[in-house]
């Protein structure tokens, strides 16, 4: 039994930093200002936002352009929902590392 405690510490150890580098990675599949640079359509700064990319959706007719924007607000979206996930996962780490008693 303690060594699935222990195993159990380790993976609730290692969760805050699994959802942080998926999080990571879907960043960087975010390429929106890549896509608007593609299509000559020239941008403030690397991060585009959400309401800038949506506009573009409704107004463009390029399926193209409207298929790869609607791609990098899913990435973007998922990459927000790993960023929760991330600092959600922080406290209850904390507070095992804590409790869980360790043999050594």
């Amino acid at each position: 039994m303690l060594e699935l405690t222990e195993y159990l510490v380790a993976i609730a150890i290692c969760s805050p930093i699994f959802f942080f580098i998926v999080a990571v990675a879907f960043r960087l599949l975010d390429n929106s200002a890549s896509i608007f640079l593609d299509h000559e359509i020239l941008v403030d700064s690397s991060y585009v936002s959400v309401s800038l990319i949506k506009d573009h959706i409704n107004t463009t007719e390029d399926k193209k352009l409207k298929n790869s924007l609607k791609r990098a607000l899913i990435y973007r979206k998922l990459h927000n929902l790993f960023m929760i996930l991330a600092l959600i996962s922080i406290p209850p780490v904390v507070i095992a590392c804590f409790l869980v008693p360790f043999n050594i």
